[in-house]
């Protein structure tokens, strides 16, 4: 039994490490380089390892590949694999054959890390033995070789579920889907909704699929597509007699003849996007028995997470936020609509075929300067550089918070949100929230 593992990231080392406790005969091939720490790991587990390469004879020879998830379909080698009839699975699929632990994956658009970090400290916060994984900390597969939890929360992008074949969470949660990543998905729009989709393939009438009800693109493929999961839908607008909605600014819940319910104020998290994505966490902690005080603590004490709509600081009555987690238009749609206040937007990065035209009204309604932090910033400009009164482009973090800074007047918000990917001036996205968070605290 040979695995290769294509990538030496964090998925494909803790792969690596869970084929060898395995009885595999393992071999990690990066195209890339491979992180020390990562080099050390493979070394001292005595896994073989390339990098800057991949030796065909070595790799098409393989029993089984796993994929890291940044690697697209259309790559030679992946090609030459499918081509030879070697499956090519993700990191997901893999490693859930290897525990009896249920998981709860999430998937959407935007709001999964919110919803996963939520869900994950509920079930913690009532004392379940619950791991975290998928696209986000410790690598799922790294934790299943020593298998300690009875739950994993999984954060699962549409790439990683590209890769199942059998794997299915026994709740599964798709938050939303508008368009992303459709390079990776021919420019088809429904090809991506079917990806997400892929997350309640193999559910059977025992497990349950909670969705957000207001969500288009989904309500359309259930209407016209079959899955055996338990549906358990949520929303802001309507109401349902099993399902989870807001009604008079109270969060209700309801599920298993079981009703929880809770005022929206008292929610540590704000902003209509987070109602949604706590009505999510809350159906799974109702469906994990969780004490509804518990619940109603979790919920109030949540922290958010770093790099969405992150608060950093107020100078001279002047709001500082970090939303460098906004990577398409989507995300940034629901930055900008819970400001209450005029704001400078710092916008741009990678288009991703982004169409600004979903946020020309918020822009009107809410932003008085826009800063264009980017190399090629020509589609923003086009779109908004007759709708604000200042607007001016930089290619660096510190100008870019300087620039804002002086557009301000007191009781304004300077809001990072790019609705762009970040890798034409930063490592990636938490790169870019960082150095923004540090131009902040120098101004």
């Amino acid at each position: 039994m040979r695995l290769v593992v294509l990538g030496g990231g964090e998925s494909g080392v803790g792969t690596a490490i869970l084929g060898k406790e395995k009885g595999y005969e393992v071999f990690v091939s990066d195209f890339g380089k491979i992180k020390d720490k990562y080099k050390q790991v493979l070394t001292d587990n005595k896994i073989a390892w390339e990098e800057e390469q991949h030796t065909e004879s070595k790799i098409l020879n393989a029993t089984v590949v796993m994929k890291s998830p940044g690697i697209p379909e259309k790559v030679a080698i992946v090609k030459k694999l499918v081509e030879k009839g070697i499956p090519v699975i993700s990191e997901i699929e893999f490693a859930a054959a290897f525990t009896k632990a249920i998981t709860i994956g999430i998937t959407g658009s935007n709001g999964k890390t919110t919803t996963t970090m939520l869900t994950y400290h509920l079930l913690k916060s009532a004392g379940l033995n619950v791991g975290l994984g998928g696209n986000i900390g410790k690598s799922f597969a790294w934790q299943v070789v020593n298998d300690s939890f009875d739950s994993y929360v999984l954060e699962l992008s549409s790439f990683q579920l590209d890769g199942i074949v059998n794997y299915k969470p026994h709740i599964a949660i798709i938050t939303n889907i508008s368009p992303d990543h459709l390079d990776r998905y021919d420019y088809k729009y429904e090809n991506y909704i079917d990806s997400k989709f892929r997350i309640t393939m193999n559910q059977t009438e025992e497990d349950y699929l909670i969705y957000d009800a207001d969500d288009e693109a989904i309500t359309n493929w259930l209407q016209n597509n079959k899955t055996r999961a338990k549906l358990i839908p949520f929303s802001l607008t309507k109401m349902f007699e099993e399902g989870a909605f807001i009604k008079d600014n109270t969060m209700k819940v309801s599920i298993n003849q079981e009703d929880f319910k809770m005022e929206t104020e008292a929610i540590a998290l704000e902003g209509k996007h987070n109602m949604k994505n706590a009505m999510a966490a809350t159906s799974v902690a109702k469906l994990m028995q969780i004490r509804k005080a518990t619940i109603r603590e979790s919920l109030s004490n949540f922290q958010g997470v770093e790099h969405r709509l992150e608060s950093v600081l107020k100078i001279q009555n002047v709001q500082y936020i970090n939303d460098s987690k906004a990577t398409n238009v989507n995300a940034t749609f629901f930055a900008l609509d819970s400001m209450n206040t005029p704001t400078v937007w710092i916008v741009g990065g990678v288009d991703k075929g982004n169409d600004y035209n979903e946020l020309m009204s918020l822009v009107r309604e809410k932003v008085k300067a826009i800063v264009c932090l980017g190399v090629d910033n020509k589609k923003i400009i086009d779109a908004f550089g007759d709708v604000v009164d200042d607007m001016i482009e930089v290619n660096n973090m510190n100008d870019a918070v300087k620039m804002a800074q002086r557009f301000t007047e007191k009781g304004d918000t300077v809001l990072l949100s790019p609705a762009c990917a970040s890798f034409d001036l930063f490592e990636n996205y938490e790169d870019r929230g960082n150095q923004f968070k540090q131009a902040v605290q120098n101004l």
